[in-house]
């Protein structure tokens, strides 16, 4: 029964690694991982405050002896295994980036998670027992082992631990719009009093849930946010940011490390903003022409908010 297995949540980066004839790079779970002899990308999890185009290029060096370089973001995606031996379900949120070897030669390790790193052809990796993560964003069948979850185990939406020194630590992996309808204007949402940055205006989304993909999660933190129907457009980028001291209606301060997949949303048939998610994060909602959100002070907008309107080029 993996009902009665403990919910772990942990954010992970891998990468896409392919050679001049088109081969691509995958590394093979050693016995002392909870997948032995399964293939996947060369990646692991994103340490407490490292940004994930470091991880991947620190963890593939590591599993493979390659130094790389990070192209750009392929695709943002979640799942859930059961590891029954260990007691554990494991949601991990996945960031998929193509890279490029910079140089270094191929290794195998001795006693770790993984243990050969070999170059593949597509046809010979379909052949292989695969991580479905890893088939996906290969564009290969998934034939994974992976024993999944009966349903969603509860997980609370806040997850604080002490670390090291003493402070409490969270992790968190959310999914945030930005959002625009057939007339140009964004969609923005007010900071609630009591949260960080509040009254600032900030992004429509917010945290994912246990078992929960991230566009599905950010088209639902639309709804509860403003009340508007969007569609997903494409994937932007993912952001990484760290308050080593947070205080938020918790009344203690956190070292909160937030990663965020960014999405274009389009919402078709724009309705006034409402807000359904009462007494939340979330106090108002508002469309900004494009003018309009270019004459706010910087200082009224979240830190995450003014660079996407800066990188997606919003404002007139």
């Amino acid at each position: 029964m993996t009902t009665l297995l403990e919910p772990l949540r942990r954010i992970a980066a891998y990468a896409v690694c392919a050679d001049s004839i088109g081969r691509v790079l995958l590394v093979r779970a050693s016995e002392r991982s909870g997948t032995p002899g399964v293939w996947s990308l060369p990646g692991g999890a994103v340490d407490h405050g490292e940004d994930p185009n470091h991880t991947v290029v620190r963890e593939t060096a590591a599993e493979t002896g390659l130094s790389v370089a990070v192209a750009g973001l392929a695709d943002v995606l979640a799942d859930m295994r059961a590891l029954p031996e260990r007691r554990i379900t494991i949601h991990t949120d996945r960031l998929i980036y193509q890279v490029s070897v910079r140089g270094g030669t191929l290794t195998d390790r001795v006693d770790r998670s993984t243990d050969l790193a070999r170059w593949y052809t597509l046809d010979e990796a379909r052949e292989l027992p695969l991580r479905a993560f890893t088939a996906r964003a290969l564009g290969l069948p998934a034939s994974s082992a992976d024993v999944v979850p009966d349903e969603a185990p509860e997980f609370p939406s806040f997850y604080a631990v002490p670390g090291p020194d003493g402070l409490h630590r969270a992790q968190r992996f959310a999914a945030y719009a930005v959002a625009t309808d057939p007339a140009g204007r964004v969609l923005l949402t007010r900071v609630s009093d009591g949260y960080p940055g509040a009254g600032c205006w900030h992004l429509p989304g917010g945290g994912t849930d246990y078992g929960e993909q991230p566009g599905a999660a950010l088209i639902r933190e639309l709804v509860e946010e403003t009340g508007q129907t969007g569609r997903l457009v494409e994937l932007l980028g993912v952001a990484s940011h760290r308050d080593a001291a947070s205080l938020g209606p918790e009344g203690y301060p956190i070292d909160w490390h937030g990663v965020r997949a960014f999405y274009r949303v389009m919402v078709d048939q724009p309705a006034p903003p409402t807000v359904t998610d009462v007494g939340g994060s979330t106090c108002e909602a508002r469309w900004f022409g494009r003018e309009e959100l270019g004459a706010l002070p910087t200082d009224r907008l979240t830190e995450v908010t003014a660079e996407a309107v800066q990188a997606a080029r919003l404002t007139a």
